[in-house]
C-alpha cells in the first residue's frame, strides 16, 4: 500500500516538473521573441541616424557649393583671384561629392555654373595677361602685378591648357625682341659673333629674375623655360642662316662657334635641372648623359661638320708629307742598341693627333660624322704603312756568285760585306717596331671610336684592314732580314758544293765556308736581336724563318757535294753537326744573357739538320752489300723518294750502271704504301729509333775528340 502511495507521489512531481519546464521554455521564447523586437528597433534608428547624417552632410556641401558657387561668380567679376585661387578648389572638391546626384535638376544647374565660371575664369585671366604683355608691342610699364600672380595660382586649378597658353604667349612676348635683334639680315647673326645671342639671353635671364621672379609660381621653372625656348628658337636660326650662307663656313669659324655653344649648354647644365625637356624636342645624346641640354644648339652644326672632316683630310695629308720629308731630310734613325730597337717618332705624333680628333669630333657629335672621321684615319694608317714604313725598307740587291773556298781562304775574318749596312738593319727593326706599336694602337684606337660613336653605328667601326695592313709591313721586315742573312751565307754553301770533297785526306777543324756562316750569323743575329728586344716574339719569328730557309738550302748544297770520298764526309758531318751547334744556339748568339731557344725553334733545328748528318751517315756507309746499304737508307732517311736516292748515290760516286741495278733494288726493297696512298714514292718512313739514334751520336762525338 505504501509502495501505491509512494508511486502516485513521484507521478505527481514529475507532473509537476514537466509542468515548470514548460513555463520555463515558454517563457524563453517570450525573451527571444522580444530581444528581436528590441534588436530591429534598434537597426531602423541606425538606418535612420546613417541617412540622416548622411543628409544633413549633403545639405551642408550643398549649400556650400550654392554659396561658393554665388562667391566664385561675384569674386570673378571682380578678378579677386587671390580668395577665387583658394575658393574654386574648394568648390570643385565639394562638387565631386554630387557626381552621383547629377541627375538632379538643381544639382545639373550648379555643375554648370562651375563650369562656366571655370571657362569665364580661364578667358579671363588670358586677356588680362594679353593686356599686361601684349603680343605687339613692349611691355606695359611698372611690371608684374599681384594680380597677375594671383592669377597664376588660379590658373593652376584650371585646365592645363590655360596655364600652357599664359606660359606660351609670355616665352614667346619675351624673346620677340631676341628675333628682331638677330634677324638673318643683321650682321650680328652671323657664327661670328655668336657670343651676343648668349650674351643677350644672359642679360635677359637676370633681368626676367629681378622683374617677374615672383610673378609665376616656382613650380612653372619659367627662367628654365625661356632658357630652353631660346635655344630651340637659336637653332632653328642658326640652321637656317648656315644653309644660306654655306659657302662662307670655314673650319675655324665653325669650331669657334661650336665651342661657344658647348659652352653655353654646359653652363645651362650647371644652372638648370633639365625638367623642362620631357616633351622630347630636344636631341639625344647618349653619350653625353651628364649634361640634358648637350646638343640643344649644337646639333645644328652637324650638317655642316664635313667642313671639319674635310679640314682633317688635308691636316693629315699634310702631316703625312711633313713625314715623309722629314724622313728624308734626317736619314734613318741611328742604331742605338741599348734602347732595343726605336719606334719612329712620327708614329706617336700621328696617333696623339688621332686621339685629339676623335675627342674633338665626339664632343661635336657621336653620329655620322664620327663614321666620316673614322673613314679618314683608315685612309692616313695605310698611307703611314706604305709610305713612312714600308716606303723606307732598304731595298733588296742580287747576290753575288762565284765565291770559291780559295777566296774564302785568302779573305780576312769579317772582311765580307753583308747586303745591308748597320743602319740599314736597324732602320728594318726599327720600322717592325714601329709596325708592331702601329698594329697594337690601331686595335685601340678601334676600341675607342666604338666607345664614342652612337651604339646604332657601332658596327660600322673596323679597322681589321688597316690592322692587316701593319701586319704585313711586320712580316716584310722579317722577310728582309731573312733573306739578308740567307744571302749573305750563300756564298759560304756554294763554295761548299765546290769543294773537291773527293781529295779530303784528313778530318781536320770546320771547314772555312762554316766559320763564313758563323761570323755572317754572329754579325746580324746579335743586330738583329737587340734592336727587337721590345718585340721578341717577331725575333722569335726571325729564327724559325731563317732556320726554316737555310737548312733546307744547306740540304741542297750538300747533295751537290759530289763525289766525296769517306774522309769528306767525315769532314761535312763533322761540319754539319758544328752548324747544327750554332743554329741551336743562334737566339742567344753574342749574348751574355744566356736564353733556352723557344721550343718551336729547337725542334725545327733539330729535325732539319739531323736529316743533313743522316744523308751524310748514309754516304760513308758501304754499298756492298747492295741490300744491306739500301735497308739502311730506307731506316735512317726515311724517305721513299728515288729522286733523293739517286742524289745519294751520285754523292757516292756510283756509277750509272751500278745506279741502275741499286735504284732497281731500292724500288723492291720499299714497304707497300698503306691503302689509299698512290704513290709509293711520298711515303715518309718512321723516324729512327733510340738506339740508331744514340750510335750516330757517339760516332760524332769521336769525330769531335779527333777534332780537338
Amino acid at each position: 500500500m505504501r509502495k501505491i502511495t509512494a508511486l502516485e507521489e513521484a507521478q505527481k512531481a514529475i507532473q509537476q516538473l514537466f509542468g515548470k519546464i514548460k513555463d520555463i521554455k515558454d517563457k524563453a521564447e517570450k525573451s527571444e521573441q522580444m530581444v528581436k523586437e528590441i534588436t530591429r528597433d534598434i537597426k531602423q534608428l541606425d538606418h535612420a541616424k546613417r541617412h540622416l547624417t548622411t543628409s544633413i552632410t549633403t545639405l551642408n556641401h550643398l549649400h556650400m557649393l550654392a554659396g561658393g558657387v554665388d562667391s566664385l561668380e561675384a569674386m570673378t567679376r571682380r578678378r579677386q583671384y587671390g580668395e577665387v585661387a583658394n575658393l574654386l578648389q574648394g568648390v570643385v572638391n565639394v562638387l565631386e561629392h554630387f557626381n552621383k546626384y547629377m541627375g538632379i535638376p538643381q544639382i545639373r544647374q550648379l555643375s554648370e555654373r562651375v563650369k562656366a565660371a571655370q571657362n569665364e575664369l580661364g578667358q579671363q585671366i588670358l586677356a588680362d595677361f594679353e593686356e599686361a604683355f601684349p603680343s605687339q608691342g613692349t611691355k606695359r610699364p611698372g611690371g608684374p602685378s599681384n594680380v597677375l600672380r594671383d592669377a597664376c595660382l588660379v590658373a593652376n586649378v584650371l585646365d592645363p591648357r590655360i596655364k600652357q597658353e599664359i606660359i606660351k604667349k609670355f616665352i614667346k612676348q619675351h624673346l620677340s625682341e631676341y628675333l628682331v635683334l638677330f634677324q638673318e639680315n643683321q650682321d650680328v647673326a652671323w657664327l661670328d659673333k655668336i657670343d651676343r645671342r648668349y650674351a643677350w639671353i644672359k642679360r635677359q635671364l637676370v633681368d626676367y629674375e629681378e622683374k617677374y621672379g615672383r610673378m609665376f609660381p616656382q613650380e612653372w621653372c619659367m627662367t628654365e623655360r625661356i632658357a630652353v625656348e631660346f635655344c630651340h628658337v637659336t637653332r632653328t636660326e642658326l640652321a637656317k642662316i648656315m644653309r644660306t650662307r654655306a659657302k662662307e663656313i670655314e673650319v675655324k669659324l665653325l669650331l669657334f662657334a661650336i665651342q661657344r655653344t658647348t659652352n653655353f649648354e654646359g653652363l645651362l647644365a650647371k644652372r638648370f635641372s633639365g625638367c623642362t625637356l620631357t616633351d622630347g624636342t630636344v636631341p639625344k645624346k647618349p653619350k653625353v648623359p651628364d649634361n640634358p641640354f648637350h646638343g640643344i644648339v649644337s646639333k645644328c652644326f652637324e650638317p655642316h661638320l664635313y667642313v671639319y672632316i674635310e679640314s682633317q683630310d688635308k691636316n693629315l695629308g699634310e702631316l703625312i708629307d711633313r713625314f715623309v720629308a722629314g724622313f728624308k731630310a734626317q736619314g734613318p734613325p741611328k742604331p742605338n742598341v741599348d734602347e732595343g730597337g726605336a719606334v719612329l717618332p712620327s708614329c706617336a705624333d700621328l696617333f696623339v693627333y688621332y686621339k685629339k680628333c676623335m675627342v674633338q669630333c665626339s664632343q661635336l657629335s657621336t653620329g655620322e660624322p664620327m663614321i666620316a672621321l673614322t673613314t679618314i684615319f683608315q685612309k692616313y694608317l695605310r698611307e703611314y704603312a706604305w709610305k713612312i714604313l714600308s716606303g723606307n725598307l732598304p731595298k733588296t740587291t742580287s747576290s753575288s756568285g762565284g765565291l770559291t773556298i780559295t777566296s774564302l781562304l785568302k779573305e780576312k775574318e769579317g772582311s765580307e760585306v753583308a747586303k745591308f749596312t748597320l743602319e740599314e738593319l736597324c732602320l728594318i727593326c726599327s720600322i717592325l717596331s714601329t709596325a708592331e706599336y702601329c698594329l697594337a694602337t690601331t686595335q685601340q684606337l678601334e676600341e675607342k671610336l666604338k666607345e664614342k660613336v652612337d651604339a646604332s653605328l657601332v658596327e660600322r667601326i673596323n679597322l681589321t684592314g688597316e690592322m692587316d695592313t701593319f701586319s704585313i709591313v711586320i712580316s716584310n721586315s722579317i722577310q728582309l732580314l731573312v733573306q739578308d742573312l740567307d744571302a749573305a751565307c750563300d756564298p759560304a754553301l756554294t763554295a761548299m758544293s765546290k769543294m773537291q770533297w773527293q781529295n779530303v785526306e784528313h778530318v781536320g777543324d770546320q771547314s772555312p765556308y762554316v766559320t763564313s756562316v758563323i761570323l755572317h750569323i754572329k754579325q746580324n743575329v746579335p743586330i738583329i736581336r737587340d734592336n727587337l728586344a721590345s718585340t721578341r716574339k717577331y725575333f722569335t719569328q726571325f729564327c724559325i724563318k731563317f732556320a726554316n730557309s737555310f737548312i733546307p738550302k744547306f740540304i741542297n748544297h750538300l747533295f751537290k757535294c759530289k763525289p766525296i770520298s769517306m774522309v769528306g764526309a767525315e769532314q761535312l758531318l763533322l761540319d754539319t753537326h758544328s752548324l747544327k751547334m750554332v743554329l741551336l744556339d743562334l737566339p742567344s748568339i753574342g749574348s751574355q744573357v744566356v736564353r733556352k731557344a723557344p721550343a718551336s725553334y729547337t725542334k725545327i733545328v733539330v729535325k732539319g739538320m739531323t736529316r743533313a748528318e743522316m744523308i751524310l751517315k748514309v754516304v760513308m756507309a758501304p754499298h756492298e752489300p747492295p741490300v744491306v746499304f739500301v735497308d739502311n737508307y730506307i731506316k735512317l732517311l726515311a724517305d721513299c723518294s728515288t729522286d733523293t736516292f739517286q742524289k745519294i748515290l751520285d754523292m757516292k760516286g756510283l756509277k750509272r750502271s751500278e745506279q741502275s741495278s741499286m735504284l732497281d733494288l731500292f724500288r723492291q726493297r720499299l714497304p707497300a704504301p698503306p691503302s689509299g696512298v698512290e704513290n709509293a714514292g711520298s711515303l715518309s718512313l718512321s723516324a729512327p729509333t733510340p738506339e740508331q739514334e744514340s750510335s750516330r751520336i757517339r760516332k760524332l762525338e769521336k769525330l769531335i775528340k779527333k777534332r780537338l
